[in-house]
């Protein structure tokens, strides 16, 4: 089973898969999850990517297959940020293209603007830059519905936002079921930590070709809220697809990775 230990009782459980020739020596893209999910997120983005990358899905640190954090676990931004660096040094590879949706946004933001050298691209899918602007008091009625009725009902109550009024309701159950395998300590804390998420200050320190990916119609912001933000990071651009789902990396996974190949393709080469 790959994983790597981030502690005597604690490892990190990742998907590292690649499906080009044999003679070809593809880059490495780290893709980031969402709240309550896990690698298998990205199962629909695996076609198009794992033929041109090798492709690397951690369960980030309490979620998937990683080892469940109490509740009194202390969530830090920096310290998921270290979590992905700690992996890429156990696995030997020295650079990387990202790609992040939602929470995991603020993440691949801070890993870009913090370590430089390790990061070739960025593309940002349905993402914010501020977790109390954002969450506003949608945490505390998140909190009561986890701890009284249980992850996967929490998942299944949000679902129709965050997928959209276009997905079909075997799609909104499959992914309630996959984020219902979300260890309730593990929710709690992180979702208590997610207000205190800000990288507002750090998109000016982003140097690698950015990408950001947005509907028009997303709750987590506007078009015009999110431009807004996203030009502060430099030579950054803006894809915005119709609808009104938040996590457009799972509601249009295939033209999310077309995009994303396409963009590091014409950016990156």
């Amino acid at each position: 089973m790959p994983e790597m230990k981030l502690g005597p009782d604690q490892s990190l459980f990742f998907r590292d898969e690649c499906f080009a020739d044999a003679w070809t020596e593809p880059e490495t893209i780290l893709l980031l999850h969402g709240n309550a999910e896990s690698g298998e997120a990205w199962n629909a983005w695996m076609p198009a990517l794992g033929r041109r990358f090798r492709v690397l899905r951690p369960d980030m640190r309490g979620f998937g297959r990683s080892t469940p954090m109490k509740l009194d676990h202390p969530w830090s931004p920096d310290a998921l940020v270290a979590d992905f660096i700690a992996l890429l040094d156990h696995l030997g590879i020295a650079r990387v293209h990202v790609a992040a949706a939602k929470i995991a946004g603020p993440l691949g933001m801070r890993l870009a603007a913090t370590h430089p050298g390790r990061v070739l691209s960025l593309t940002l899918l349905g993402t914010l830059v501020s977790g109390q602007e954002t969450l506003g008091g949608r945490a505390a009625s998140w909190l009561e519905h986890i701890e009284t009725k249980g992850v996967e009902s929490w998942a299944r109550w949000t679902m129709p936002e965050r997928l959209g009024s276009a997905s079909s309701e075997a799609m909104r159950e499959g992914w309630a079921r996959l984020m219902g395998r979300t260890a309730q300590s593990t929710q709690l804390g992180f979702i208590r930590s997610v207000p205190g998420i800000d990288v507002r200050a750090e998109l000016g320190r982003i140097a690698c070709p950015t990408l950001v990916v947005t509907t028009n119609g997303s709750g987590l912001g506007s078009p015009d809220a999110v431009r807004e933000w996203q030009r502060q990071i430099p030579g950054s651009e803006l894809m915005i697809l119709p609808g009104d789902s938040y996590h457009v990396a799972a509601s249009d996974p295939e033209i999310c990775a077309e995009a994303t190949l396409s963009f590091i393709a014409r950016r990156v080469g």
